[in-house]
């Protein structure tokens, strides 16, 4: 292999927002597999908010990544040498090989893919784990009926898109919340909600009050901030709000209950309101009808996704910044290397 091997890792903890110099991009000899390994080289490497807390050190779902270690992130990766007999040299798989080039892995936790079924970067966006963040906060939790109102922020994103579709398959109203224009003309034209709205809008609160006139039945919580503030009078006797992420308040640097927390835990018990938090992994039981339906849906055009990419490894940490200021219009990939050696 003539080129040397590269890898992000995390240099400090960022307080705040995270900064370019909490980061550092190295170069390493490939490593060589042993008995049993793979060596994986990154064609796709997916970026995704839920990263902000893997360089925290504060109690979370998962372990940080450590100081020196390299950032933790789904990828699609192909086989380049084998000394395992349960894949072959040329394998397309989904893998965890972080923000680098080249990974050694035992096989366990890999998952073959066939590139023929669909464009292998959809295992880390529509048919993967936003995919499936999404289908199963929302039919898990959200439970959508026909004629119900949805919601959902960040609605132009790779969760907020596909719950907004899967909510106008169930018969449900769907309303998106997203940043700026485009992104609005994108989420009612391209994929068909009934109405969207500007989160920069100073009018929010009022215009989406007009624009839900029975109420909200499911809110698809992924943002916090001022959008949930937005959302949360108009919430209906037993709304549902499945919570997988608070992207507003990722780089918060204290963790205090706001001066409304007494108000909205009073509309919690009068309203009888379902706020649920959850990880993805927690539905894994659900992967199969998941794959089954959403893929039916991408393939009969049900379910419409678009792809942010970036080209090289070195624009990660950038990519990911801009991820957490909404710079992103859709699924935020960086594009490693080439689909084949």
């Amino acid at each position: 292999m003539s080129q040397p091997a590269k890898r992000v890792v995390l240099v400090s903890r960022p307080v705040g927002e995270p900064k370019a110099t909490d980061f550092r991009i190295e170069e390493y000899a490939p490593p060589v597999p042993g008995e049993g390994q793979v060596l994986l080289r990154t064609i796709w490497l997916s970026l995704d908010p839920y990263m902000r807390g893997r360089m925290s050190d504060g109690p979370s779902y998962a372990a940080p990544v450590p100081i020196g270690g390299v950032m933790e992130g789904g990828t699609v990766s192909e086989v380049i040498a084998s000394n395992n007999p349960d894949f072959a040299k040329g394998d397309v798989v989904l893998s965890r090989a972080g923000w680098q080039t080249h990974a050694l892995s035992d096989g366990k936790g890999l998952a073959k893919i066939d590139p023929k079924l669909a464009p292998i970067s959809t295992v880390v966006g529509v048919l993967g784990m936003p995919g499936m963040t999404a289908y199963t906060g929302l039919l898990d939790i959200g439970k959508p009926q026909a004629g119900e109102t949805v919601v959902v922020a960040a609605a132009s994103g790779a969760v907020g898109s596909a719950v907004g579709q899967i909510a106008k398959i169930k018969g449900a109203r769907a309303v998106g919340i997203a940043g700026g224009k485009d992104k609005c003309d994108y989420v009612k034209k391209e994929l068909g909600f009934d109405e969207c709205l500007d989160h920069r809008d100073p009018n929010l609160a009022a215009k989406l009050k007009e624009a839900c006139p029975k109420g909200i039945d499911v809110y698809f919580e992924n943002v916090g901030g001022a959008v949930f503030e937005a959302v949360f009078p108009l919430l209906n006797a037993f709304a549902r709000v499945p919570v997988c992420g608070l992207i507003a308040h990722y780089n918060d640097t204290e963790a205090t209950a706001p001066k409304w927390a007494s108000a909205m835990m009073r509309n919690v018990l009068t309203k009888r309101l379902t706020i649920r938090g959850f990880i993805v992994s927690d539905f894994a039981a659900r992967y199969g009808d998941f794959l089954r339906d959403m893929s039916g849906w991408v393939r009969e055009g049900k379910v419409k996704h678009k792809e942010f990419v970036t080209e090289g490894l070195d624009s990660a940490p950038a990519a990911f910044m801009g991820l957490l200021k909404g710079a992103n219009f859709g699924k935020q990939l960086v594009r490693v290397g080439p689909d084949r050696t």
